[in-house]
Formats: structure tokens, sequence, C-alpha cells
């Protein structure tokens, strides 16, 4: 369970940190605006997503077992975490970002990092795509500026909520967000390389400054955003909350688990490399530990920062850690700054992130693939959108399970069973 960053120090150079700090830099780029569109979506405070891309970010690239692996807040996390926030609080939710950090530092002690690979894949294809439709919906009323109260946090009602509300569109935070959103897609088509997450958002955002547009941003919701990180601060812990957090503490750890693993085997095949899924898994812990003690939220590896990484040259965790501590130095140089970003923009950013998420480019394979894994897949997503992540996760692997058994036991047509 030796970190990589030990491996890869043997044979540093300086072509090699030139690399890095270019890839690091640019990849904080991408991180920065993600961060923040991710928390505010979980329903914390945007520099939640700061913290956490600085702090976990770091842990995760100093111990864990992948070269390129970059870690922080993921969509993923968005439904889990909106529900734990409205159930429990914020301070429900950094216990329960702790218990699984925990969680993961066991599994990866007890060498389970391998275990996450027996979860069928169209139950991990479902729930992402269940997710990536509830992200998606999530980011409606922002991107066109509707001014609807409180809506509920159920897919069916909202949706109808959102309907009933359709006469509050707000003409021109929709042109923001189609505007940030055709130049999203505009520079990663043009200019893959370039990180050009951060330049939509901004000049969408800076359109609407200069344009003087009545449009929400960070700065008239939430504030100001702090510079630097919090103090470290352990939450209120009990037998009782401990017990009432479990069942989400669970969930944040199997998500985390099978994210990053997701992640460093996309990587590996980037870079024709190969991870250490129990160094991940216990980096993951600690990670999780760690932004937990600063208020942060839950983390894991992110495949499209990771791929952004190889892309911009980066090959050694070092470049993990430059992106850390880039983001850490905008926070404490630029935070204000980050006050002008326009809500429509951010949710433009977060519908792009739930498309790619869905990888639609999969989809036909989905279709062609055998019935039993189609129903399956079918099944975690629609119980991911209308029930529960737990319960989708639960049932998706018990049926999967179920069918992978009665698979084993399937004769053969052309066997006959032999007289004794």
């Amino acid at each position: 369970m030796k970190p990589k960053l030990l491996t890869t120090l043997a044979t540093y150079d300086g072509r090699q940190f030139r690399g890095d700090l270019i890839a690091g830099v640019t990849v904080a780029m991408v991180a920065i605006p993600l961060s923040i569109a991710i928390a505010i979506a979980s329903g914390a405070t945007p520099d939640k997503g700061l913290v956490t891309a600085v702090v976990a970010g770091f842990l995760i690239s100093l111990l864990g077992g992948s070269r390129v692996q970059i870690g922080g807040p993921t969509g993923a996390f968005i439904v889990v975490v909106y529900g734990v926030v409205a159930r429990h609080g914020l301070d429900g939710l950094v216990l329960a970002t702790a218990m699984a950090g925990l969680i993961l530092v066991l599994a990866g002690l007890l060498r389970l990092g391998n275990l996450v690979r027996y979860i069928p894949e169209a139950v991990v294809n479902g729930f992402t795509i269940g997710i990536a439709v509830i992200i998606g919906t999530s980011q409606l009323k922002d991107f066109l500026g509707i001014t609807a109260k409180d809506l509920p946090a159920d897919f069916l009602p909202k949706l109808a909520a959102l309907w009933a509300a359709r006469d509050t569109i707000a003409w021109p935070a929709l042109a923001i967000g189609i505007g940030a959103l055709v130049a999203i897609i505009a520079l990663r088509r043009l200019f893959p390389r370039f990180p050009g997450l951060i330049v939509a958002v901004a000049a969408a955002s800076a359109a609407a400054a200069l344009l003087a547009l009545p449009v929400d941003t960070i700065a008239s919701r939430y504030g100001e955003l702090p510079r630097g990180l919090p103090m470290p601060h352990i939450p209120a812990i009990s037998v009782a909350r401990i017990v009432e957090l479990l069942p989400s503490a669970l969930v944040i750890a199997l998500l985390a688990a099978i994210e990053s693993l997701l992640s460093a085997m996309v990587a590996d095949r980037m870079i024709e490399g190969s991870h250490r899924p129990n160094a991940e898994v216990l980096a993951q812990g600690w990670a999780n530990i760690g932004s937990a003690l600063f208020g942060g939220l839950p983390a894991t590896g992110a495949i499209a920062r990771t791929a952004t990484n190889v892309r911009a040259g980066g090959r050694t965790p070092v470049a993990g850690i430059v992106h850390a501590l880039a983001v850490l130095l905008v926070m404490i140089v630029a935070a204000p700054l980050a006050g002008y970003l326009a809500m429509p923009a951010l949710a433009a950013l977060l519908l792009i992130t739930a498309w790619n998420m869905s990888e639609p480019h999969k989809w036909p394979s989905y279709w062609a693939a055998p019935a039993s894994e189609r129903f399956l897949l079918l099944l975690t997503l629609v119980l991911t959108v209308l029930a529960d992540l737990t319960v989708a996760i639960g049932v998706g692997v018990a049926f999967g399970l179920a069918l992978r058994l009665r698979q084993q036991h399937v004769e053969p047509e052309d066997w006959t069973t032999p007289d004794r």
C-alpha cells in the first residue's frame, strides 16, 4: 500500500516537474468553478467546495495509489450530500464524511479495494445516469432564473413545481446560462487542452456584470467567500448521532471507493500504467477525514479532472499536489472575485457535467447488452431517481448477485447429466 508519490520521486527530474506544474495549474482552473458549483448544488456554501478541493485533493495525491489521480468534490456526491444536509444539517454531513473516511481507511487496511470490481457494471452505470438526471433537473431553477422558493427535494414533485413556476422564467438569466453553455461546448471542442470551463463561466459572469443584468451571483446569494482555509473543527459526536448517520456514511464510503477506483482505471488506460487499489482506498479515507476536519464535503477521485491532468501533461502525483496548492492560492488572493460568478453560468457548468456523467456515447452499447443487464441498469436508474440512492445500490447489487448466481447454474445446451 505504498503511495505512488514515493515510487515516482525516485526518478523525478526537472522536466517532469515542469509538466506536472503546468498540468496542476490547468486542473486547478477547471476545479475552481466546478468545486464551487458542486458545493452549491449539494446544499452547502461555495467555500466548502474549494476547501474540499484543497484538503482532499492534496491528501489523495500525497497518499494515493495512482500516478495521476486528481481528487476533490464530484457530481456523484451531490444527491447524497444534499439529502444529508437537508436531514441532518452541515454538522451531520461533516460527521458522516468523517465516518465514511474511517470506513475507507479500514477497508484499505483490510485490502478490500479489489472487491469493488465485483459490483455489477450495470448497477454502476444505472445509478450514474440516475445521478446525472437528478443533477440536471436540480440546475434548471438557476439556469432558467425561476423564482420559485423551496422546491421539493423529490424528483417528480420538483418537476411539477418547476412547471408550475414556468411563468417566472427570467430571460436575462436564461441568456447568460445559454451563453455559458455554448461557450463551454465550443471551447472544449476547439481547444480541448485549454481550461475552458473557467473562461466560459467567467466570461458569461462578466457579461452579466457589465450589462448590469438582474442575475443572481455567488456574492448576492452567499456573500463574500473567505480567504484561505478555516480552522480544523471536530463536530459533536454521540452514539445516537453515529447510528443515525451510519447509512449515509456507508453510501458515501461506497461511492468514494467506486468513483476513485473507476477513475484510477481510466487513468491507467490513458498513461498505460497500473494503480494500487488498496493504497487508493486508504488515501480516499484519509482525504475524507481531512476534508471533514476543515468542514469540507465528501471527496473522491474525479474522472474528468484526472483526464484533464493527463491531457495537460501530468504524470506524477506532484501535479495533483500543485493543483491543490493552486486552488488554495486563488482562495487567498482572489476569493472576492469568485463572488461575481453568475448562478446561471454555474448551472450551465453542472448541466454539462451531468450530461458527461451519463456518458451518452455508451448508450448504444447499454441497449445492445443482454436483457438481464438492461433490466438491472434501468432498475437501478429508476430507483436512484424516484426512490433513494441507498435503496438503488442495495437492490441493484442484490439483483446483480442473484443474476450472476443464476447464470453460473445454467447448464450448457449440449450438457447431459451422466448416469451414476
